[in-house]
């Protein structure tokens, strides 16, 4: 307590007039003049007519303006859930969810174990990869009646690694109004518990399942100077982690992340090399998985002679002589032409 400070009983504060004693359940989404605002300026999604209002700020008055029993502003909302931690759910995640129409859901079972948590009783309908083309005509017309549609996936961010982005396409295609409540992420969650470079960084999704397609890709992905994000099963860890090695460069930093956010989260740093043989060792881990591989040292030398001769013979046991030179141009920023050239010479001095 501050020198001269009286201490003594506090006067007691009325919760219908104090906004501090306002409680989130409460809180509500629209400022006096019926429009929304953040901390910095107008929101830039809504129309002059003010006729789309995303729900706003936690802390605003809600004495005057509790809208929360009133259907969705009509719209697509894109909503954020939990990626393991059903606590990482936002207040204002939650009342979209609980004032639309109907909830599109990647799992209607999968996402109720969520909805049921909050007391969510939307409506829920399925929308996902193998009816998408069916159901987006339907989805259309629900927004042309005015309806304001929420759209979750299983677990994160929608439109991550999914399908989603052709519904938006459609939306902004008819007019109809597209606004986001954002949250978490598991690649952008893996990413800052990595320790590595996040200034520049490169979402590659799912690698394909088969060795050569895989090692194809990965090729394509070797030049990118940033932080490479990729997701895999546990099943194909280990093989992925090689293949990885292979194409990326075995003493390439990465991480292993699994099961963020929940009980037995886990952070595995290492090389690439190291990380390969680790869990070839260990077998599959549990829970969903997500690498990150660091970016390709910048300061390493131009490969020698010796060293692009191994590479090329290495590559050529697997590829075709074209393909070799292509990947191998990937890595080191060589002509292709000369590793082309090379690469044939090899072939033809090797007695196998």
């Amino acid at each position: 307590m501050p020198s001269g400070a009286r201490s003594g009983p506090k006067p007691e504060k009325d919760p219908k007039t104090d906004p501090d004693l306002t409680t989130p359940d409460t809180a509500a989404p629209l400022s006096a003049s019926g429009s929304l605002t953040d901390d910095v300026s107008d929101n830039p999604l809504s129309p002059p007519d003010k006729s789309f209002r995303p729900q706003g700020n936690a802390g605003e008055d809600a004495s005057k303006h509790d809208e929360s029993h009133l259907p969705l502003s009509s719209g697509l909302y894109l909503v954020a859930t939990p990626i393991g931690n059903l606590g990482d759910i936002t207040f204002r995640a939650l009342e979209i969810l609980k004032r639309a129409d109907v909830i599109l859901c990647e799992d209607t079972r999968t996402s109720g174990k969520l909805l049921s948590r909050y007391g969510v009783k939307t409506k829920r309908i399925a929308y996902h990869e193998h009816n998408a083309a069916k159901m987006r005509p339907e989805i259309m017309d629900r927004l042309g009646k005015g309806q304001g549609l929420a759209l979750i996936s299983d677990a994160g961010t929608p439109l991550i690694n999914d399908p989603g982005y052709k519904l938006v396409r459609d939306c902004k295609e008819e007019g109809f109004n597209v606004t986001a409540a954002p949250g978490a992420a598991s690649p952008i969650v893996a990413l800052i518990l990595s320790g590595l470079p996040s200034d520049h960084f490169f979402y590659a999704g799912f690698l394909p399942p088969k060795t050569m397609a895989r090692k194809k890709e990965l090729a394509w992905f070797a030049p990118i100077p940033g932080s490479l994000i990729f997701l895999e099963s546990p099943k194909r860890l280990a093989a992925s982690l090689k293949d990885m090695a292979e194409m990326l460069g075995g003493t390439r930093e990465a991480a292993v992340t699994r099961e963020l956010t929940k009980m037995f989260e886990e952070v595995r740093n290492g090389t690439l090399a190291d990380l390969a043989a680790h869990y070839d060792e260990a077998g599959a881990p549990k829970g969903e998985i997500v690498v990150i591989v660091g970016p390709a040292d910048a300061s390493a030398a131009e490969p020698s002679a010796e060293d692009i001769d191994a590479r090329l013979s290495e590559l050529i046991k697997t590829h075709r002589t074209k393909e070799a030179a292509d990947i191998l141009a990937r890595e080191t920023g060589l002509k292709k032409r000369d590793l082309y050239n090379r690469a044939l010479e090899l072939a033809k001095s090797d007695p196998n």
